[in-house]
């Protein structure tokens, strides 16, 4: 019973060392969480959380990561040691990072603020392509492949702010935004400002465009899962968010609304059939 009591005194005591070795992250407030990397010009250790910017910023990728040290001021190099180098570069960093930081922080912010105006969105059948399926209860569609035979409708297919999200994810190919009212609605459509679609879309995987007229290429951080879609009518302002990041993907600002408007989805052929 008691060298099983020094053993397992021994083994708590073990654990708290390895505690207490590990590095903590510099940016966290009380209690700090263990860092996961250290960045030899920042002179920083960042947990997972806060060593996103490190992953996503374009200039703070170029710096270079290190697993979690203590000692971060020894591994730089005797001769490269100067104190105003060294300081300036850090100093520059950690602005970079603050920046980065806050940028995510506002963006999330802005995207909690547009959601204050979401609108539960029914589809309507009368709108839809013979190619596409509704759901029963009128929240999702999808492409079939199938072309339906459906009678010949001229409706196929004010003010105020709105807010929708649309579920992307598995997809491969789609078209989302809004629409006037007096779109055409027959024949080859070509979306964009001119004609009365406000829209970005996803062709061949991973080529994000904004259908500006001419297109504005888009290049998200990560594949958008779930896009929000905000309008302000009055503004003349068209907002698509990265709903699970906050990220502004795309505004279309200035546009000139005359007539009502209308979600429009295009879901395109789904990478695996559901």
């Amino acid at each position: 019973m008691v060298s099983q009591w020094k053993l397992e005194k021994r083994s708590d005591s073990m654990e708290k060392i390895i505690n207490l070795s590990e590095v903590q992250c510099d940016v966290c407030s009380e209690p700090k969480l263990k860092a996961v990397k250290s960045c030899l010009v920042c002179l920083s250790s960042f947990c997972e959380s806060h060593l996103q910017p490190h992953l996503s910023a374009p200039r703070l990728k170029r710096h270079q990561l290190m697993e979690p040290v203590d000692d971060l001021e020894d591994r730089m190099c005797p001769t490269h040691d100067g104190r105003s180098s060294s300081t300036g570069s850090a100093a520059r960093a950690l602005s970079e990072l603050e920046t980065s930081l806050s940028q995510k922080f506002n963006n999330k912010k802005e995207l909690r603020r547009v959601q204050t105006f979401a609108v539960d969105v029914t589809l309507d059948p009368d709108t839809a392509q013979p190619w596409l399926d509704l759901s029963e209860d009128l929240k999702q569609v999808h492409h079939t492949g199938v072309k339906k035979k459906l009678p010949d409708s001229p409706q196929r297919f004010d003010t105020g702010r709105f807010y929708f999200e649309v579920q992307v994810k598995g997809k491969t190919m789609w078209t989302l935004g809004v629409a006037q009212e007096s779109v055409n609605r027959k024949g080859k459509i070509t979306v964009s400002p001119k004609n009365g679609f406000w829209t970005i879309w996803l062709r061949d995987k991973d080529k994000y465009s904004a259908n500006a007229g001419p297109p504005v290429l888009l290049s998200p951080l990560r594949p958008p899962q779930k896009v929000g879609v905000f309008v302000d009518y009055g503004a003349g302002l068209v907002s698509f968010y990265d709903v699970d990041s906050a990220d502004l993907l795309y505004s279309f600002t200035g546009c000139c609304f005359r007539e009502k408007l209308f979600p429009y989805f295009s879901p395109l052929c789904l990478k695996v059939e559901r």
